[in-house]
């Protein structure tokens, strides 16, 4: 397989983000005086938007917005940089950065991607970071993808391919007709992403250059 534009998710397949996530989002229930979640729920809520997460707990539309609001009063002060680096990532972007456009396509908020790339020093491996507005109006992961292209003019989509550990990136990537890796090491597993279509699964890092090369 030969790609030349390759598209990395940022929680769950370069970071492991969820120290900061599920506080916040603990954090935020407790300013809507509802109960904590237990972790199996908390880990729902990587990879998807935010707000749709909150909405499918049980929060209404209102509820679910100002959850978002509180989130991002614990996130923006010290969650954000509550991320641990996945095991082999950096040397797989170094490697690529070398021969490839590298470029970030994550729900999260561009804003807060770009911090976190910025706190590990990681923003030199890539061309292009490419996130969700805070406005909520680019959420969806397959808004973030057709963002991304469109903003590097990537028009030939033989060329470019989605990583990521769950469905979410793997059909985002399907809708804008381009091919999804998927990965075992994030949130998510096996059957959810053979079930989205992913054309490779690799279960470490390091197997995704083998796989792109």
């Amino acid at each position: 397989m030969t790609k030349e534009n390759i598209l990395f998710d940022l929680d769950g397949t370069i970071v492991d983000s969820s120290q900061g996530i599920f506080a916040s989002i603990n954090y935020a229930l407790r300013k809507l005086d509802r109960e904590v979640l237990p972790l199996e729920t908390l880990k729902t809520f990587v990879g998807p938007p935010l707000k749709e997460s909150f909405l499918r707990i049980g929060l209404d539309d209102q509820e679910a917005d100002l959850a978002v609001t509180y989130y991002r009063e614990l996130y923006k002060k010290e969650a954000v940089y509550q991320v641990e680096v996945y095991d082999g990532i950096e040397e797989v972007l170094a490697e690529l950065a070398k021969t490839k456009n590298v470029f970030l396509a994550t729900s999260k908020p561009e804003f807060f991607a770009k911090i976190i790339l910025e706190h590990l020093d990681f923003t030199t491996y890539f061309k292009g970071i490419y996130g969700a507005n805070l406005e909520g109006t680019r959420t969806a992961k397959k808004d973030v993808i057709r963002y991304a292209l469109a903003s590097e003019n990537i028009i030939d989509f033989t060329t470019a391919i989605m990583i990521g550990d769950r469905k979410h990136d793997i059909l985002g990537a399907l809708e804008n007709e381009i091919e999804g890796i998927g990965v075992l090491y994030g949130f998510g597993n096996q059957d959810e992403l053979m079930d989205a279509g992913a054309a490779y699964i690799v279960a470490t890092a390091p197997e995704l250059l083998t796989i792109i090369d």
